[in-house]
């Protein structure tokens, strides 16, 4: 591919070996999972503890952002890097849907497993709400790919910090309730919940302005935003392939971030999940 044989002078191509790497190896360790916690029982699709939901989900994730990550593209302003029907944005978009509501399940059925395991009606309740939230944000950001309207993209982000805060909040609702080991997996866990409070400084602080700005330059210089239908046609038809940095800027950041980081955090609900059986024996 073009893009590889200018590795030495285009810093995209490194970046780019980054995010399959990483993902080549994401996807190697949910194999180890699915070897290691899935027991299938008779006529269930997942073991006696569900675990095989929590992978499902986990596979929905791990898999989709791989897809993401080797066919790179910025859904907005409709570039990629390799020149096929696989990088339009419509596929994009509904992959990386499919994958981030499979998150937020996660995320949503582990709280609800730890809050009700612990009495934490916090947790409990801030369970209940995530999988709703994520589903609103992915409605603001097929409007803003449909309508090509950044301010749908700060929308969007904006309710995924939201989420990732209640995160938080939750789990550090959680550390007083257990002891022994469990305790201190929530001790590591803590520097998971540091890494979403980075993400979410790095969403409020970079990635919400970034889109507003965005907006706002498309607003002074008076573009024309699609309609819904002209928009739809749009994102299944164009694609511009383009190897300058430059019009990647704004990408490079947080889809490394979120290709590593996100994904990990997505492999290790599974492996806490999996203690199910042994969480009440450490309950302060």
């Amino acid at each position: 591919m073009k893009l590889m044989l200018q590795a030495r002078s285009n810093p995209l191509a490194w970046w780019w070996g980054s995010l399959t790497l990483v993902s080549n190896v994401n996807i190697l360790v949910w194999f180890m999972l699915y070897r290691e916690f899935y027991q299938p029982a008779a006529g269930s699709i997942s073991g006696p503890s569900g675990i095989g939901v929590m992978l499902l989900l986990c596979a929905g994730y791990v898999f989709g952002c791989a897809f993401r990550s080797f066919l790179p593209r910025a859904d907005v302003q409709r570039i990629c890097l390799f020149d096929t029907w696989l990088s339009s944005v419509f596929v994009g978009r509904s992959v990386a849907t499919v994958a981030e509501v499979c998150f937020a399940a996660q995320w949503a059925i582990i709280l609800h497993q730890l809050g009700s395991t612990a009495g934490a009606e916090t947790t409990v309740n801030i369970a209940l709400v995530i999988v709703p939230v994520i589903i609103i944000a992915e409605c603001f950001s097929w409007y803003a790919v449909v309508t090509t309207n950044y301010l749908y993209n700060a929308i969007e982000n904006s309710l995924w910090a939201v989420t990732f805060f209640l995160i938080g909040i939750a789990l550090c609702r959680l550390l007083p309730e257990f002891q022994g080991p469990v305790r201190w997996a929530f001790v590591a866990g803590i520097v998971g919940i540091a890494c979403f409070l980075a993400f979410l400084a790095f969403l409020v602080t970079v990635d919400v302005p970034m889109y507003l700005s965005r907006w706002r330059a498309g607003h002074a210089e008076g573009s024309r935003l699609l309609g819904f239908l002209e928009g739809l046609h749009d994102v299944s038809t164009r694609w511009v392939v383009t190897h300058d940095v430059a019009h990647w800027k704004g990408e490079l950041t947080w889809m490394f971030l979120y290709f590593s980081a996100a994904v990990w955090s997505s492999l290790a609900l599974c492996a806490l999940y999996a203690m199910d059986g042994y969480l009440t024996r450490y309950l302060t």
